[in-house]
């Protein structure tokens, strides 16, 4: 378990105070970190624990007893000074606007926000008793008092078999999708158990004013959605848009479509066999392999740049042994003379051969004619166009994933243990097809058939199969811009909005029950504490033969949590993706206490932190207090709220400033919203890189300014006397040496746009049936660029420039000299930007689970742009966000 660094005193419970992940070497473990170790069976304690106040004494009762332990794993998926406002007038403070995130003093991040974070949370409890008493159709929450189990102050005697979410081990299944009703995955499942008729439709009709039908008028921003024809393009007339949100709400929405049409999946290409030339090496002699065989050394061979795959000893050996076992299917590996080559060693595979072959063919595509590269797009869309969109009830949806996956080497995420392994080929034979019962089903391949043919109108996939690697089912949905999607979204933040109104009493229930009695009960509230305040995932228990050993709150183990006195606890284990968590929070003493009994002896190694708690009973226990609430809602709520009221205390100050400054100042919250919700991320490997070049643009607009202040005083030389000599200073931090460096990146830039420039135009006259143009047009064209590096000589020998343009005047170049500052400004609060968010994760947040209604209506108060906040994908995605919200600048979370 890695040790802690010294923690920062004074900040408030309830906080992380750790900011990212841990530095230097201590990143790189060799060993297992997520609890793979085996149990011992042992005989059960026989001591009873009392579980009374547990602050009157230092022995904190009796160790809890162990029970056999359940395999299961866990679904989880600025610092510079404030810059001149254009208008000369000095912008709002960020310190006044947004935490200084960024800040080089040594308190921790999270503990800047501790103060913040408690604020908030109080505030979010008087909002509730307020929202409760004047929503006359709320009903009091009456959360279901659980049930004592009578064993619940004895130790575990028998070993009890864990069940994932309340079922059964023998849950049925549909279509052979596994069922997991409670999951916190988004993919779908051909058919979810029956429950109890739980929807949101209550809380839509109280919280949702975007749901009235009350139609906003579209935004310029908003994009509409493509007409097109399932099977053609007869269809000329443009198609009405579905404005979902403004329509009624469906009586039973559990039924999804009634008539559903489609063109089926596209298959990846057939593989192309190598040049006979081109071969697998082993032990320094080329092989023949069978045709199977081959092409999965291609994959290998086709990932030799990607060194931080092919490199890792995991991912070697799982392709080595994937490898082997093909070869063994399809004959082996032989010489030239057709004896059998038996492949052992990984080390003697050489796959240069391989590589080179595949980037001549690249570096060939990529140098093609634009003609030819357009061309090869628009047969590309042909072959698409099929497959691209659906009739869904009548109306034509775009299809998001139509492709199935190509075969190739599985990488995974984080520390994943099966990267590396082989991803077959699927075949039809292994594909269900989901559609209406009046459609024609789409006819497969020839000489295959499809796996299943069904009609099921509460499923929302296309098609269905699973993969070889991990087991998982993978299906063909509607795109992010569709209906459905659209829809499940709003019900997401709906459901959000709704536990508003129960927050309060949610914690001050976990908070009396973490003194509770019951074990249970007792570490349920740690549980909920846990979720609540730090964001962990619930974690949900899955087949350990077919998934990584990831982990989430309620499947912690004995090893992925470490005490420190008197109120640090420091969570090491693999999460969502196979993704390491690390973090520090400094927790409540009575949440301290309590972690401390779920760790006494005689557990140890492998055993569960809460062997009283699954997912299932823990969502069993939300629900009682709001229909539908699970732990997951927990961070949408959080991150929603927070960011709401972050921009509510904070919408004042943001009068005056420029446009990069109000994103900035957005962005500034979006970051605060991350931390507090634990949305971090490791840095990544380019992001030094990336700041230096971010470096570079800056210093050379300020090279440029300086340029254009010297061409005034070549202009009027009496301008030094009026302005000051300090203002025709050379900045600091640009010493001969860089911007000779500099000078020679300017000329050799000029020379590749007038050799591009040149190429395009004799693309342009190739097209057009037109000679090309001569060499000797390149050789006059490229003599400006040699006209500009003796100007730079000259300037840096005489210390003067030389005024540039038609009709130089100081006039001009002073307002040159202005928009010089201003494009400055923008990059530098960029750089603030990028540096600030390089631990945090602002996609997530912003993405997942900030309500986009909120961004819509900052940027209808600010005056900035919604195109400035998402991009083309996400405002496609949010459309009914954007359309919904229209112009109001009142709505709120």
């Amino acid at each position: 378990m890695v040790t802690s660094p010294s923690r920062t005193r004074g900040s408030a419970p309830g906080i992380s105070i750790r900011n990212g992940p841990i530095p230097d070497d201590t990143m790189d473990v060799d060993e297992p970190a997520n609890g793979t170790a085996k149990r011992k069976s042992r005989s059960s304690i026989g001591q009873a624990v009392n579980y009374r106040d547990a602050s009157e004494s230092d022995d904190d009762g009796a160790p809890l007893a162990k029970r056999q332990k359940s395999r299961h794993k866990a679904e989880l998926g600025s610092d510079d000074e404030p810059i001149a406002h254009k208008n000369g007038k000095q912008p709002p403070s960020y310190k006044e606007t947004a935490m200084d995130l960024s800040s080089d003093d040594d308190k921790p991040l999270g503990a800047k926000l501790a103060e913040k974070k408690a604020g908030i949370q109080k505030a979010a409890a008087k909002e509730a008793k307020v929202l409760r008493a004047t929503d006359s159709k709320a009903k009091k929450p009456t959360p279901k008092k659980a049930i004592k189990d009578e064993s619940d102050d004895e130790p575990l005697a028998k070993p009890k078999r864990r069940q994932s979410n309340g079922v059964s081990a023998s849950a049925k299944k549909s279509n052979g999708v596994k069922q997991d009703p409670d999951s916190d995955s988004d993919a779908p499942i051909a058919k979810k158990t029956k429950k109890a008729a739980v929807t949101p439709k209550a809380a839509a009709k109280k919280a949702a004013p975007a749901a009235k039908a009350k139609t906003a008028p579209p935004k310029k921003t908003a994009a509409k959605l493509k007409t097109e024809s399932l099977k053609d393009n007869s269809d000329d007339e443009a198609e009405e848009e579905y404005r979902w949100w403004d329509a009624p709400k469906k009586e039973d929405d559990s039924i999804k479509w009634t008539t559903l049409e489609h063109n089926g999946v596209m298959f990846a290409p057939p593989y192309k066999p190598l040049p006979k030339n081109v071969k697998l090496y082993y032990d320094g002699k080329p092989v023949e392999l069978h045709v199977e065989a081959e092409e999965v050394a291609t994959f290998f061979g086709n990932m030799l740049n990607s060194t931080q795959n092919v490199t890792n000893e995991v991912f070697q050996n799982n392709f080595l042994n994937d490898f082997k076992d093909i070869l063994k299917q399809t004959g082996g590996a032989k010489d030239k003379s057709g004896n059998k080559v038996e492949i052992k060693e990984f080390d003697k595979l050489d796959f240069t051969h391989i590589y080179e072959h595949f980037k001549t063919i690249n570096d060939a595509k990529k140098a093609r004619p634009a003609a030819e590269k357009k061309a090869d797009a628009a047969e590309r869309e042909k072959l698409e166009a099929p497959y691209k969109y659906c009739k869904w009830d009548g109306r034509k949806e775009r299809v998001g994933n139509f492709r199935i996956e190509v075969p190739g080497l599985f990488r995974g995420r984080g520390e994943h243990p099966k990267t590396g392994k082989v991803k077959r080929r699927v075949m039809p034979e292994q594909v269900a097809i989901n559609i209406g019962k009046d459609a024609k089903v789409p006819e497969p391949p020839k000489g295959h058939q499809w796996k299943a043919v069904q009609h099921d109108n509460k499923a929302t996939w296309l098609a269905m199969w699973q993969e070889n690697v991990n087991g998982n089912y993978k299906y063909v949905m509607l795109a992010a811009d569709s209906a459905v999607k659209g829809q499940a979204d709003f019900k997401k933040f709906e459901k959000a909005r709704e536990l508003k109104k129960h927050i309060d009493r949610i914690r001050a229930d976990y908070t009396r029950d973490l003194k509770a009695d019951a074990m249970a009960d007792r570490q349920r509230a740690t549980a909920v504490y846990l979720i609540d305040q730090f964001a962990l995932r619930a974690g949900n228990e899955k087949d350990t033969d077919n998934e990584a050993e990831t982990v989430g709150c309620c499947s912690l183990k004995f090893e992925h949590v470490t005490l420190q006195e008197p109120d640090i606890v420091i969570f090491d284990f693999l999460g969502k993706d196979s993704i390491r968590f690390y973090n520090e929070f400094q927790v409540s003493p009575q949440v301290f206490r309590n972690l401390r009994h779920f760790k006494k002896p005689p557990k140890e190694e492998g055993d569960d932190i809460f062997d009283r708690l699954n997912t299932g009973q823990l969502n069993k226990h939300l629900s009682s207090y709001m229909p539908g609430l699970t732990a997951k809602v927990f961070r949408t709520y959080n991150a929603s709220y927070t960011m709401s009221k972050l921009l509510r205390e904070k919408m004042g100050t943001i009068k005056g400033m420029s446009v990069a400054e109000k994103i900035k100042f957005y962005n500034d919250c979006n970051r605060e919203v991350a931390v507090l919700c634990n949305h971090k991320r490791t840095v990544g490997a380019g992001h030094e890189t990336q700041m230096e070049k971010l470096g570079d643009r800056i210093k050379g607009l300020h090279y440029q300014k300086w340029r254009t202040k010297m061409m005034i005083l070549d202009v009027d030389s009496k301008q030094k006397k009026k302005k000051g000599a300090e203002y025709f200073q050379l900045p600091a931090d640009l010493d001969q040496e860089w911007i000779e460096q500099h000078q020679k990146y300017l000329v050799e830039e000029q020379r590749t746009k007038i050799q591009k420039k040149f190429e395009k135009d004799n693309e342009k006259r190739k097209a057009d049936g037109e000679k090309p143009l001569p060499d000797k047009e390149l050789k006059e064209r490229l003599k400006a660029a040699t006209e500009f590096e003796a100007k730079f000589k000259k300037e840096n020998k005489t210390k003067k420039v030389e005024a540039e343009g038609k009709g130089p005047t100081v006039e001009k170049f002073v307002a040159a000299v202005k928009k010089y500052d201003e494009r400055i400004q923008v990059l530098e609060l960029q750089s603030a930007d990028r540096e600030g968010n390089k631990e945090v994760a602002l996609g997530t947040s912003k993405i997942n689970y900030i309500d986009p209604r909120l961004t819509v209506v900052f940027s209808n108060i600010s005056g900035v742009p919604v195109e400035k906040f998402f991009s083309k994908t996400l405002r496609d995605k949010f459309k009914w966000a954007i359309e919904s919200v229209g112009d109001d600048s009142d709505w709120e979370f």
